[in-house]
Parts: structure tokens; sequence; C-alpha cells
């Protein structure tokens, strides 16, 4: 799901451009070269993800695709609440999941992020992203929610988006 592609080079069509084959596309050593500093700047990332292999995958994708660390995990509603209200933990985006262990939701971890600092990204991603939870999130205050089953790709660009604006 989030497995971060490696690239192969391939023969330059022109002196000095190296060109290299992502799996759905070429990059240019130009693209490569925006890459490089958007993995130098390092956003910091909490994320919320009961399912243990997606949360590997997510915050593998996270770092070598978008140059964001992760410095806080969580599987259940109780821990990430607790991660949260803990003064020592600094964070720039959170991603959180709907459906977490037995007992716990998505929702109240949202409620808990609700009066975060300026400049704190809040988003969702969850495999039941119906038009009431994107409304129910939203008056939570999530900046966006991601269905976890066709919008993987947009979650990435939106964190690589991020990572940007964050260098500028």
């Amino acid at each position: 799901m989030f497995r971060a592609a490696r690239p192969s080079v391939q023969n330059p069509p022109i002196a000095g451009l190296t060109v290299v084959a992502w799996p759905g596309g070429v990059s240019s050593s130009r693209t490569q070269a925006a890459a490089a500093r958007r993995l130098k700047l390092t956003l910091r990332a909490f994320v919320v993800e009961d399912k243990v292999s997606i949360r590997e995958n997510l915050i593998e994708a996270l770092a070598e695709l978008a140059g964001i660390e992760t410095v806080g995990v969580a599987s259940s509603e109780k821990a990430a609440v607790a991660w949260l209200a803990h003064e020592a933990n600094s964070w720039d985006l959170a991603i959180v999941d709907l459906i977490l262990e037995p007992g716990g939701s998505g929702f109240g971890v949202l409620n808990a992020c609700r009066n975060r600092k300026p400049g704190q990204t809040m988003v969702v991603l969850t495999g039941a992203a119906n038009a009431d939870v994107r409304r129910q999130c939203e008056a939570l205050g999530c900046d966006r929610v991601f269905d976890k089953s066709i919008e993987t790709d947009a979650l990435m660009s939106y964190c690589q988006d991020l990572a940007e604006a964050a260098g500028r």
C-alpha cells in the first residue's frame, strides 16, 4: 500500500541530465534535486494506526517520499490521547485512523487535537470515509480526510506539499 518506490537510472538522453524511472513515472535530475531538498526538511508526524503493517508502511513512505520523521505512534485512543497530552511531545502532522483497537476511536483523538497549536495539521486516514464521517471529522477540526482504499496517493501528495511548504 505505502511501499516506497525504488528508482532505476536510465541512460541519459541529454548530456548532464540524469533520468530516473520510478514506478508510474520518470524523474529528471532537477526533480531529484527538489526531492533531495524536500528530504532535508523534517516535519514531525504522530501516527495513530492500530494495524502494524499499515503503520510501518506509512511511516516508511512518509520518510522516504516526503522527508517526514515520525516522532510518535499509537494504536489506541487511550495511548494517543496520553501521548498528545505529554508536554515533551511535539508534532507538526497527526495522521489518525478512525477505527482503532477495541474500546477506542479516532474521533476521541481528533477531539484531543482540537486546541492544537497554529501550524499543526491533523488528517484522517480511514477505511470509512463516507460523507457523514468527513463532516464529523471537519466539525472536529480535521484538515483533510483520506480513504485508505483509494486515496493513499493523495495523502502522500498532501504530505509532500506540507513538507515543501514548511521549507519556504
